[in-house]
């Protein structure tokens, strides 16, 4: 081991006081690389006392503080951008430019953020009864915590802190113990923007410091994303506690090609949106259904591709698509692939037998493709989070429907087509969150909100854009009467009062 990382609270790395450590492997070698502290109840403890009490004034601190440290933090994000991309391909393994755009996706948060003044404007109505004004203002919660996936460690966790530290909040992080380096980098830089101590914290470790989170009687909110079992945990044990919270889970999402789709595009959207990041992806097309007569030739398009992605090293400029996160992992989405053929499915390419020389050691799988995929299959009914896309048929639109509107998920959909009328359809009457024409990943910009439906999201709120704002304050109404000193007094009236 060359490198430890450590907790970071009240603007310093603290090693903790379980004395317990994690494993953190390079995915390409398998060799592990980092030793990451891993939390104990006293340890999240501290981080929320270090953020309740630099509650007391960055809750009240103004808009031009914080938006001025926001901008100090978007400079040096910006500034660092390739470095954190590094960290992100050392321990999760995603190709460098991959990873470069996951900072690229944070930044447009940060940006956001940077202009939370608008946001945070408030109303008012004057005159709304006799010398009566109302105003409605938005304050911040208080201490907030987020916990974090490995897919994304860098840009999940500026989904929620960006937004929850610039509407006035304290924030707790509890990123992925698999890739902990990114989060303590962005802290950092956090730090080195100005941000008050305390302010920001990050917390690594595993179940016990998740559930001290989420039962800790001084976090008032909870943000999520991971799997649906986890999403549906954590959104009933943080509302146990009367908590705020949102929950992202799992996804199974479908891109439906009508036979009058560019079959060429959408191969190549296919091929993206299946195997980038090695599918590791909770936006990744999984399942593309074919309508009519356009199964057999879209599905050697897919092969076509797929055959010619380059599998290597995130650090080789010519790889395509890096290893899996961890070998149980790999072995994990290889076993969807290896029993495909007994439960009724067509395996057109099995990757499972991928190596890469010199790195045997890796967490290595190549990309696998699976057609006539019968909707009794695991590899199918299972969020398979890897580089497995399996290739469904129906004979109509409204088949493929159907059988869209299905499934337990509802994270995010796409419909291939040169026919508005059927994309217009689509769009209103898929049971999903985030819908792409001709778009295989609708990732929303930061200005709108990210989120699904059914077994995809628990909570009111999706993250960042409004639905953010929304679930990092709450409302206050504010209604004022200044009578006019020479004016008589009211008097007493026990009637319900009305607006004249």
């Amino acid at each position: 081991m060359t490198k430890s990382v450590h907790h970071w609270i009240a603007g310093r790395t603290v090693e903790g006081t379980s004395g317990d450590w994690g494993p953190v492997t390079d995915p390409a070698t398998g060799e592990v690389t980092t030793r990451v502290a891993l939390a104990s109840a006293a340890d999240v403890d501290e981080a929320v006392a270090a953020a309740r009490a630099a509650y007391a004034t960055w809750g009240t601190s103004s808009l031009a503080q914080r938006t001025a440290v926001l901008f100090r933090f978007r400079a040096l994000l910006d500034a660092h951008r390739d470095e954190i991309a590094a960290l992100i391909t050392a321990e999760h393994g995603k190709v460098h430019s991959d990873a470069l755009g996951e900072v690229a996706r944070g930044l447009e948060i940060v940006d956001l953020a940077c202009g939370i003044t608008t946001q945070l404007k408030g109303e008012l109505s004057t005159q709304v009864s006799t010398g009566v004004d109302v105003a409605a203002i938005r304050q911040p919660l208080g201490v907030v915590a987020g916990i974090t996936p490995f897919n994304f460690p860098a840009m999940v966790p500026m989904w929620m802190f960006p937004l929850a530290i610039a509407c006035g909040n304290t924030f707790v992080l509890k990123p992925s113990e698999k890739d902990p380096s990114a989060s303590v980098r962005l802290a950092e830089l956090l730090t080195e923007a100005g941000l008050p101590d305390g302010v920001f914290n990050v917390v690594h470790g595993a179940k016990p410091a998740v559930d001290r989170l989420l039962e800790h009687p001084d976090v008032a909110a909870v943000s999520f994303v991971g799997s649906t079992p986890i999403a549906r945990y954590v959104h009933a044990a943080a509302s146990a506690n009367g908590k705020r919270v949102q929950a992202l889970g799992g996804a199974k999402n479908h891109m439906l090609v009508l036979p009058d789709a560019d079959l060429d595009a959408a191969a190549d959207a296919a091929v993206s949106a299946a195997y980038g990041s090695a599918g590791e992806r909770c936006m990744a097309i999984s399942a593309v259904v074919a309508v009519g007569a356009t199964g057999d030739a879209l599905v050697e398009k897919i092969r076509e591709r797929a055959e010619k992605v380059k599998v290597g090293p995130g650090t080789d400029p010519d790889s395509e698509m890096g290893p899996l996160i961890t070998r149980e992992h790999r072995d994990k989405v290889a076993s969807y692939v290896t029993g495909a053929a007994a439960e009724g499915c067509e395996v057109v390419l099995d990757g499972t037998g991928y190596r890469v020389e010199g790195h045997e050691g890796g967490h290595w799988i190549g990309l696998s493709l699976l057609d006539k995929v019968p909707t009794t299959a695991r590899a199918y009914q299972d969020e398979i989070f890897g580089p497995v896309l399996c290739v469904l048929r129906a004979e109509t639109y409204e088949e493929g429907l159907a059988l869209v509107n299905a499934s337990p998920f509802g994270n995010g959909t796409a419909i291939f087509t040169r026919d508005g009328g059927a994309a217009r359809r689509f769009q209103l009457e898929v049971q999903a969150g985030m819908v792409g024409v001709n778009v295989p990943i609708p990732v929303p910009v930061g200005y709108h909100s990210f989120g699904g439906w059914k077994d995809s999201l628990f909570g009111d709120h999706h993250v960042y854009g409004n639905d953010g704002v929304h679930f990092y304050t709450r409302g206050k109404v504010v209604t004022t009467r200044w009578p006019d000193p020479a004016e008589a007094p009211a008097g007493i009236d026990l009637g319900f009062p009305r607006n004249h």
